[in-house]
C-alpha cells in the first residue's frame, strides 16, 4: 500500500470514527445489556418469577386456552391478537396483545404492544406493561432504532453497514509494512499519544472478527428489505413466509388445542416457540416452531398457520425446506444475539460489546491530544 492512500485511509478511518464511534458504542453497550435479556427482566420483576410443580408448557398444555380465557375476560374490548411464548421452562407465561392494526413485531409503524405475565396455570395475571416503558425495552428500543422508529431502524442498518467500512480501514491503516512484533508491541514508555494509540490498536484486533460479524448480522437484521435482496443476488432465492388468511371472515374460534393439535400433526418434530390468536375477521392461527437444525431458540423459522374458524392447516414453512438463503437467515440472529453457542458465546458477546466504548474514547483521546500538540508554538 502507497504512503498516499494509507494517508487517505487514516483520514476516513478518523472521521468514520468521530461520527460513528458514539453511535457504535451505544448499540455496542445496549446490545450486551440485551444479552441476558429475560434474565435480568425477571431479576428487576421478582413478581413474575414464580415457582411450580408442573412442567414446562408445550404443543399439548391445556393452559394456553385458559389464559386466553383470563385475557379477555381481564381485557374484553381487546379484538387484536395475542400472542403467547413458548419458553420451554416452569414459569409464567409471558404474552403480548397487539391492537387489531398493528403487525406481531412492535416499533415497526405501530404502537407498542401490552406486554402480560400469567400464572403458569393461566389463571391470573402477573404483570402488565406497555412496551417501551420499563428498562429493558427501553434499552430495545436503544439498540434497535435509536428511539426513532422506522426510520431510526433504517439509521441503525445503515450505521452497520458504515462500520464495516470503518473496522476496514482501521485494520488496513495498522497493516504493518515491517515487524509484526513491533506492530502488535504495547509501547509502556512511550508518550500518552502513542500508548493511546497501543490500546486503541490492540483492543481492535482483539475484537475484530466478532466485530465484523455483530455489525453484519445486526445491519441484515435491521433491513430486512435490503437482506432479501442480498441474499436473493448472492446466494439463492429467498423463501417467503406465507400469508394466508381463514377461509370465511366469522364465525366461531376454535379452541387453541384444537388449533395447537393440527399443527403439531403438520410439524411433529418441531418445539413450539409461539402462539399468535386473531381476533375476530379472517386471520389465522400462527404457530411457531424451532425444528432440528434451526439454531435460533426463541424466534425460530418454521411456522404453521391454521384456519381459525375450520382448525384446517392452510399452510407449513418448514426451515428445513426451504434454499441457502434460508439457512443464512436462520443462523443470523443467533449470531448477532450471542446465543449460537450457549453461555459462552453469550457471555463472550457481552465481553465484545465493551469493546466500540473502549475504541471511541481512546481514539477519541488520542485525536484531541494531537490535535492540541499541532497547536502548541513549535
Amino acid at each position: 500500500m502507497t504512503v498516499h492512500a494509507r494517508s487517505l485511509l487514516r483520514r476516513i478511518h478518523l472521521w468514520l470514527g468521530l461520527v460513528l464511534g458514539l453511535p457504535f458504542a451505544v448499540l455496542a453497550v445496549t446490545g450486551s445489556a440485551l444479552v441476558f435479556y429475560i434474565e435480568l427482566d425477571a431479576w428487576l420483576h421478582p413478581g413474575i418469577r414464580v415457582a411450580t410443580s408442573a412442567p414446562a408448557h408445550d404443543w399439548t398444555s391445556p393452559v394456553w386456552d385458559q389464559a386466553l380465557a383470563t385475557a379477555r375476560t381481564q381485557w374484553p374490548d381487546a379484538t387484536g391478537k395475542w400472542s403467547f411464548e413458548v419458553t420451554g421452562k416452569p414459569g409464567a407465561i409471558p404474552a403480548r396483545y397487539y391492537a387489531p392494526t398493528e403487525g406481531h413485531a412492535a416499533g415497526h409503524g405501530h404502537a407498542d404492544p401490552l406486554m402480560v405475565w400469567f400464572t403458569p396455570d393461566g389463571r391470573q395475571v402477573l404483570r402488565q406493561a406497555r412496551w417501551g416503558d420499563y428498562l429493558m425495552t427501553f434499552f430495545y428500543d436503544i439498540h434497535r432504532n435509536f428511539l426513532a422508529g422506522d426510520l431510526g431502524n433504517v439509521v441503525v442498518g445503515w450505521t452497520g453497514v458504515a462500520t464495516l467500512l470503518l473496522l476496514a480501514t482501521g485494520l488496513f491503516t495498522w497493516w504493518p509494512r515491517g515487524s509484526w512484533r513491533k506492530a502488535l508491541a504495547y509501547k509502556r514508555a512511550a508518550s500518552p499519544t502513542r500508548r493511546l494509540y497501543d490500546l486503541h490498536k490492540l483492543v481492535g484486533l482483539a475484537s475484530l472478527v466478532l466485530l465484523l460479524i455483530l455489525s453484519t448480522t445486526g445491519a441484515l437484521l435491521a433491513l430486512p428489505a435490503e437482506k432479501t435482496w442480498l441474499l436473493s443476488k448472492l446466494v439463492a432465492p429467498v423463501v417467503a413466509v406465507p400469508a394466508p388468511v381463514s377461509t370465511v371472515s366469522a364465525g366461531r374460534q376454535v379452541s387453541i388445542g384444537q388449533a395447537l393439535a393440527a399443527a403439531h400433526r403438520a410439524l411433529p418434530d418441531g418445539r413450539i416457540a409461539w402462539i399468535d390468536v386473531p381476533g375476530p375477521g379472517d386471520g389465522v392461527f400462527r404457530f411457531r416452531a424451532q425444528v432440528p437444525g434451526d439454531p435460533t431458540h426463541r424466534f425460530p423459522y418454521s411456522f404453521v398457520f391454521v384456519d381459525q374458524y375450520s382448525g384446517a392447516v392452510l399452510a407449513v414453512l418448514d426451515a428445513r425446506e426451504g434454499t441457502t438463503s434460508t439457512t443464512v437467515s436462520n443462523w443470523i440472529r443467533p449470531l448477532h444475539d450471542g446465543s449460537v453457542a450457549g453461555l459462552s458465546t453469550r457471555v463472550l458477546a457481552i465481553a465484545v460489546g465493551l469493546a466500540p466504548p473502549a475504541l471511541f474514547i481512546t481514539g477519541f483521546l488520542r485525536w484531541r491530544r494531537r490535535r492540541a500538540a499541532k497547536r502548541r508554538p513549535a
